[in-house]
């Protein structure tokens, strides 16, 4: 007996009645051996945008699957020949991730019960329920998207092995950049940690990159950098005379970040008494210049990143409560190298190819003993520390392979790291023997002053205060 079909809806805003909008043009192949119901589907789906083949039967439905290779498959239960729990067997066989809807009697939904145990995606009774048919291709057609970029974004960290400026594909870095992508497309404040030299203004630039914002400015700012006297000028700017020295305009972070990202580095070291200013900027999207009387707006998002724990910078008094906050919407936590040294062969390649191009060289890899040294060192300047060792032994190598001899000894023999050792004369004062620890580690950490008070245990400021009596800046 032949299908006569209810009056099918044309009306362009039933078409919308889901949210799901099928702007790619997804296909469908519908096979029925009832020419009518051919007929109505053709007619609906193409109407919601669909791109539509029809077969007659379950032959020429196997046939048309392979050479059109649709995205969904609609199909009668109850059909001569090859049954449609037949064509999902052979649909499922040859791509288990395409979504197979059932169309079926009354008499027949145990059957189609039984199918989806199989793996159909869901069924419809006939006469047709047309927003419920509407409702199950919508969330059809968002799986199909969510998979299309789940595997570009998996093809993209094959191919590159990473993601963004990332190098590597381990569990942690992973997460990683799920996170980082997560938030480029939202404009929350994230608050970005890790140890020195992980690359925390990296998943900055990234999120910046990746977000709406990414046409807009990208400026940084380094809390530990930046003498306390000259932080505020860099952060609201200044008017000419606002202070001495101060002989002409500057705008500050948030003028010339308008329509882009401000990323606050070391964070946990920005002055006490600047922060609730920093805050009351925040919470109004406002800024005046020092010395100035006209307040600006912007529209900029905040990152911000910290080598310590931020919980604990709250807790010994270095962070306000408040602004940790107001930047903690989300928190982008980077593994140190130690963590992730499965990623320790793609990085050295990685760092191999940028140096050759860099020196004009011919490096091609390292010896496997090199590799295993670098393996069991520590890193505790982490994916800088490596980039650093890199480049030295690519200009040592001056052939196709990387030796052990082309690394720095403290990684050949890390308990005998002359670096890491003070020698001091019988007779030094207590202050003298704090400048040279002091200046030890400053050397250790490349002259990085906020990984240095981190490793003695000190605040960035005091490390600035005892250079500046010392003489050096």
């Amino acid at each position: 007996m032949s299908y006569v079909p209810p009056s099918t809806p044309r009306n362009p805003a039933f078409a919308g009645s889901s949210s799901f909008m099928n702007t790619s043009k997804q296909k469908i192949l519908v096979v029925d051996d009832e020419p009518a119901m051919r007929e109505v589907l053709e007619m609906l789906l193409q109407d919601w945008g669909y791109d539509v083949r029809l077969a007659s039967d379950g032959v020429e439905g196997e046939e048309l699957a392979q050479s059109y290779d649709p995205d969904i498959v609609i199909t009668d239960v109850v059909m001569p020949g090859v049954s449609g729990l037949d064509l999902l067997r052979s649909l499922q066989a040859g791509n288990p991730d395409r979504p197979v809807i059932l169309v079926t009697a009354q008499g027949s939904i145990d059957l189609a019960v039984e199918a989806m145990k199989q793996g159909a995606k869901d069924f419809i009774t006939k006469p047709l329920d047309y927003p419920k048919l509407k409702a199950i291709l919508d969330a059809a057609g968002r799986d199909i998207e969510l998979r299309r970029e789940s595997r570009k974004l998996g093809a993209q960290l094959e191919k590159g092995a990473g993601f963004g400026g990332f190098v590597g594909t381990s569990k942690a870095m992973r997460e990683v950049y799920e996170l980082t992508e997560r938030l480029a497309v939202t404009d929350a404040s994230a608050i970005i940690t890790g140890e020195s030299g992980t690359g925390k203004e990296l998943v900055a630039r990234t999120i910046h990159t990746l977000s709406g914002r990414a046409h807009g400015p990208f400026v940084a700012i380094n809390a530990a950098a930046i003498p306390e006297s000259l932080m505020e000028s860099e952060i609201f700017g200044h008017e000419k005379g606002a202070f001495t020295g101060a002989v002409g305009v500057r705008a500050g972070c948030f003028e010339l970040a308008n329509r882009g990202t401000v990323f606050l580095d070391a964070i946990a070291e920005m002055p006490l008494p600047l922060q609730p200013k920093l805050l009351r900027v925040l919470e109004d999207g406002r800024v005046r210049r020092l010395g100035g009387k006209q307040e600006f707006s912007f529209d900029v998002r905040v990152l911000a990143a910290t080598n310590r724990d931020p919980r604990n910078a709250v807790e010994s008094g270095n962070l306000r409560e408040d602004l940790y906050y107001r930047l903690n919407v989300f928190t982008v936590a980077l593994p140190p190298l130690r963590e992730r040294k499965g990623d320790i062969p793609l990085l050295t390649q990685h760092f191999i190819q940028e140096f050759n191009r860099k020196h004009n060289t011919r490096v091609e890899a390292m010896r496997d003993e090199a590799l295993e040294m670098l393996k069991s060192y520590s890193w505790p300047g982490n994916v800088r520390e490596l980039r650093n060792v890199m480049e030295r032994a690519v200009i040592l190598a001056r052939g196709e392979w990387i030796e052990s001899a082309h690394l720095p000894p403290y990684i050949l023999n890390p308990g005998a790291d002359s670096t890491a050792k003070i020698v001091l004369p019988l007779g030094v004062t207590a202050a003298e023997a704090e400048k040279a620890l002091i200046m030890k580690t400053l050397e250790k950490t490349g002259n990085n002053k906020a990984e240095a008070a981190r490793q003695l245990g000190l605040d960035v400021k005091t490390i600035r205060n005892k250079l500046k009596s010392y003489g050096i800046d």
